[in-house]
């Protein structure tokens, strides 16, 4: 009784006719153009929005690649200029003994964007080859990326900051790399991939099976 594979069997609002408004939650019949409750267009759930999630995604990996690879930030101390990719100011954050401040920056800055890529590209392809409808766990993984995503540009957050007070001019200065734009243009972009997805999508019968 527990299993989502008999939730397959419960009658949907798309068959029966009715359609629901994604920002206010009201149901309306089909013929409705727009929610009476807010004002907001209403629209017929269809696949085609699969391919702006997977486009916005393709586009956030690409910038996630030179995110690691160029520098986050460059440190001039006394003349002496030093710069670090995200990893490589987390081993310099553990090897100070900033333990706490780099297990933050790895979080936020490795994982969180890591996992988004992998929880947006597991529920597009769930919704379009999955052979039962519906799941709650699946609604609950797409919550938790809407929930996280605004966490994803602390380390944007902490190179700004640091930019704008640690400006001593010989003495000491800091300002931010090349990768600081590819990292913030990746989280926009893995932001709006996610945003794209539609999560009346999860509860539709497989990709091959919707005409809409």
């Amino acid at each position: 009784m527990g299993s989502d594979r008999t939730e397959m069997n419960v009658l949907t609002a798309r068959a029966a006719g009715l359609i629901g408004c994604t920002r206010c939650g009201r149901v309306w019949p089909g013929e409705a153009s727009h929610c009476g409750r807010c004002g907001a267009p209403l629209a017929p759930v269809t696949t085609i929005s699969l391919q702006r999630v997977w486009a916005w995604w393709f586009a956030g990996l690409i910038a996630y690649v030179p995110a690691n690879m160029l520098p986050m930030l460059r440190t001039a101390t006394l003349g002496h200029e030093q710069a670090n990719t995200i990893l490589g100011g987390v081993i310099e954050l553990v090897a100070h003994h900033n333990y706490g401040v780099a297990a933050i920056v790895f979080i936020a800055s490795i994982m969180i964007p890591v996992a988004k890529f992998i929880a947006i590209g597991y529920l597009a392809l769930i919704v379009a080859h999955e052979k039962f409808a519906g799941s709650h766990r699946h609604l609950h993984l797409y919550e938790v990326v809407e929930f996280i995503g605004r966490w994803s540009m602390i380390d944007v957050f902490v190179v700004a900051i640091l930019s704008a007070l640690v400006q001593l001019g010989f003495v000491a200065s800091i300002h931010p790399g090349p990768a600081a734009a590819s990292f913030a243009l990746s989280v926009a972009f893995t932001m709006l991939s996610a945003q794209n997805f539609d999560p009346r999508l999860i509860w539709l019968p497989p990709l091959g099976t919707d005409k809409a």
